[in-house]
């Protein structure tokens, strides 16, 4: 069954991309003013985030081409650990409280997590609604 058949194929597809473009923006506005971003690690580096933020971006789109092609739960399950990852922008509160960072700081972590809240609860809509087609 395609993932157009099974309903879910276009709508995770642009979960997905929202989320990559919300996780994009917040890494790099992270990396360009790491510096200005309160208590982070003295040894981060700009090109620490950018690779950090590649490795992500590939185990999201390696899961959407696994479900794409037919290995539906194995692509389910990445993008679910992906979807996951996006709220790791989080700790930067356990580094410094809310009102230490800037309004864009706080616009792209927020961005990033509600993004990433969308494409983990149409994974787990996905999952139960497999779930289902399979008990009966």
């Amino acid at each position: 069954m395609s993932a157009k058949a099974d309903g879910g194929g276009a709508w995770i597809g642009g979960l997905l991309l929202l989320y990559l473009a919300a996780s994009l923006l917040h890494f790099v506005h992270n990396a360009e003013f790491l510096a200005d971003y309160p208590n982070l690690p003295a040894w981060l580096s700009r090109s620490d985030v950018y690779l950090v933020w590649l490795g992500q971006a590939a185990l999201g789109l390696g899961g959407y081409a696994l479900y794409r092609n037919d290995w539906r739960l194995a692509g389910l399950l990445l993008i679910g650990v992906y979807a996951v990852l996006g709220f790791d922008g989080l700790l930067h509160y356990t580094r410094a409280p809310f009102a230490a960072h800037t309004a864009a700081m706080n616009f792209t972590i927020w961005f990033e997590v509600a993004a990433a809240g969308f494409l983990l609860l149409a994974v787990l809509v996905l999952a139960v609604k497999r779930r289902g087609r399979e008990v009966r």
